[in-house]
């Protein structure tokens, strides 16, 4: 009989234990086997070291939080993209933050995304209008100013009268690296100079020497040239030197990046600058963000139109190269 009052007692215990818990507690993961959140990271490419920086920066801060990192690398693939990202939701992660090689192709991403509740954080290169719930990119406007306002300066040091520069474009395609082009513009004449060629070399350095020998040939006496990235900046440099002119005291070349070549480059006095954006502080952003799509915590957007969010850019030049990492 007493056996039998202690089995009633303990299964009621149980029952009331049941009783006050809450079926509606979020367990923090998709797949309910970990209250840990956990974080995909697809990555455009982990061969290049923009990425490289971008994915360690990421990775730290989702650690630094307790949280779960997988990592997923496109390779430079839409098909490897889009199956690997809809992998890593199939899998579970409570928010999936994502660098597109072809932001074009994000819609099924996301609405596969969508369909399970996790939030979708883009980490530049593009958002292909889809309806991610915020976009970390560059402040490409901003650092096309900050060229502007170097180039200016330098070119009054040089103590050259020309008010001629030309600017060298990426692709077409490249919408959010456009900013650079336009932000350089607008300043520049701004500062009472003429953008005399405005080409585009399509992110290439073998067409920014081109291109750049071209505008030489056209307007001899431009003062200064900015480009959309390193790779053409630092091949208009060369293109300035063929033509037995200096990059930095007679053609103020700056370009944009702070890729290794270029910061090569300006410690050897072969490019007078580059803008550069910080890949790492881009990544600890995206969770940042990814934090407030979990909590539901609305998010400030510089450009709330297309959800947009800046991340500052910093002008490197002879005086400040050794201090970038």
């Amino acid at each position: 009989m007493k056996n039998k009052m202690l089995v009633s007692l303990a299964m009621a215990s149980v029952l009331v234990m049941a009783g006050c818990s809450d079926s509606n507690t979020p367990t923090g993961n998709q797949s309910g086997g970990s209250d840990k959140v956990v974080v995909g990271f697809s990555v455009y490419d982990m061969q290049y070291e923009f990425f490289q920086k971008m994915e360690k920066g990421t990775r730290e801060a989702v650690t630094a939080k307790g949280w779960e990192f997988k990592l997923h690398d496109e390779k430079s693939d839409e098909n490897e993209m889009v199956t690997g990202a809809q992998a890593l939701i199939d899998q579970g992660v409570d928010v999936l933050i994502i660098s597109p090689f072809k932001p074009s192709a994000l819609g099924p991403i996301i609405a596969k995304a969508k369909a399970k509740g996790v939030p979708v954080i883009v980490d530049d290169i593009g958002g292909g209008g889809a309806p991610y719930d915020a976009i970390v990119i560059s402040d490409n406007a901003a650092g096309g100013k900050l060229a502007a306002e170097y180039m200016a300066k330098q070119i009054a040091a040089n103590g050259k009268t020309s008010k001629n520069v030309a600017s060298i474009t990426c692709e077409p395609s490249a919408v959010y690296a456009a900013r650079r082009n336009v932000g350089f513009k607008a300043e520049i004449e701004k500062l009472g100079f003429k953008v005399v060629a405005e080409l585009s070399a399509n992110s290439k350095a073998e067409e920014g020497y081109k291109v750049m020998k071209d505008i030489l040939a056209k307007n001899p006496d431009v003062a200064g040239v900015f480009s959309c990235n390193d790779p053409m900046g630092v091949a208009a440099a060369n293109a300035v030197k063929d033509a037995a002119k200096d990059p930095v005291k007679d053609i103020v070349t700056v370009g944009f990046n702070a890729d290794p070549e270029a910061l090569t480059a300006i410690k050897a006095n072969g490019l007078a600058a580059t803008v550069a954006q910080d890949p790492a502080a881009m990544g600890a952003l995206t969770v940042k963000l990814a934090d407030q799509a979990l909590a539901k915590t609305p998010i400030t957007f510089d450009n709330p139109a297309e959800r947009e969010v800046f991340n500052p850019v910093q002008l490197i030049s002879k005086e400040n190269v050794d201090t970038v990492k």
